[in-house]
């Protein structure tokens, strides 16, 4: 029974590391604390509601496009709000609180179009697959397989390629990328697109097997900025370390107690953390100059 609750735990912490990854491009890169973010989850997987089951178009199609979609909407939050905040010389503060606005009337427009109902993506009998004594459904599968291979391709874009360095330099130090000659207005375009397609995905992961409503958004955004601080502050690859480890806990909190214990679990290691080491699991100091 335990190895079931591991196994959803596991599953879990890869769609948080998916999603605390598109967070933390933003916020590492801009820092600014997207909270928008959770709208554009709950914008992606109606999109991929509206296609998959309104429209009737197959499955991998309609992700596709809610992908496509997502990564637009992303981008233009950063073109209609940040951008335009920051030309203004307004505080990172400012640019938070009109980033919870946008997440407000992007959640209540999609409840007003789609109602606040819980809907379902897919209700057939899915195949079962065992392994050991935990049974995993097709569409946990799917989230398995494809969050690892996002994962790997994403650690081998950020070591290997020219972008993903460039992301690295402007994370570490947005002031001297701007001094060597870099433009940060393409970039900050490359990087909410890329956070547009890692929250999509996980969206469109999720919604496919437990279904999706207008307000699952907050919830699940809170678990990736957790994950994102308890990895390391910084660095992008650590919100893999601690998404799986904030699903793990969770998992093997709803063994031993119940679920509803998850969000308590959940911020007693955040405060352990942030106690014993500010800087998270694998993240490294900062200097204020």
């Amino acid at each position: 029974m335990l190895g079931q609750f591991v196994i959803n735990g596991l599953i879990s912490g890869i769609l948080y590391s998916l999603l605390a990854i598109g967070f933390a491009l933003v916020y590492n890169t801009t820092k600014v604390f997207h909270i928008a973010a959770a709208a554009i989850y709950v914008f992606a997987a109606y999109i991929f509601y509206l296609f998959a089951v309104t429209f009737g178009s197959p499955i991998i199609v309609s992700a596709l496009i809610a992908i496509l979609l997502t990564m637009g909407l992303s981008l233009l939050t950063d073109v209609s709000v940040y951008r335009p905040l920051k030309n203004r010389e307004a505080s990172n503060n400012v640019a938070m609180v009109a980033s919870i606005g946008m997440m407000t009337v992007i959640v209540n427009l999609l409840a007003m179009i789609f109602g606040n109902e819980t809907k379902m993506i897919d209700n057939a009998t899915h195949h079962l697959f065992s392994l050991g004594d935990a049974i995993i459904t097709t569409p946990q599968m799917w989230q398995l397989v494809v969050g690892i291979i996002i994962i790997i391709i994403f650690f081998l874009f950020i070591a290997k390629t020219p972008w993903g360095i460039r992301l690295r330099a402007l994370s570490s130090d947005s002031v001297l990328y701007e001094t060597l000659g870099y433009n940060t207005s393409h970039t900050r375009i490359f990087v909410f697109l890329l956070s547009g397609a890692f929250i999509a995905i996980s969206s469109c992961l999720a919604a496919y097997d437990t279904g999706l409503n207008p307000h699952m958004g907050m919830n699940v955004i809170i678990n990736a900025m957790v994950a994102m601080i308890i990895g390391g502050m910084g660095r992008l690859g650590t919100c893999v370390l601690g998404g799986i480890t904030l699903g793990l806990l969770q998992g093997i909190t709803a063994y031993k107690f119940s679920e509803n214990w998850l969000n308590a679990a959940t911020f007693v290691l955040l405060l352990t953390l942030l106690f014993i080491r500010p800087q998270g699991i694998a993240g490294y100091k900062q200097r204020n100059v």
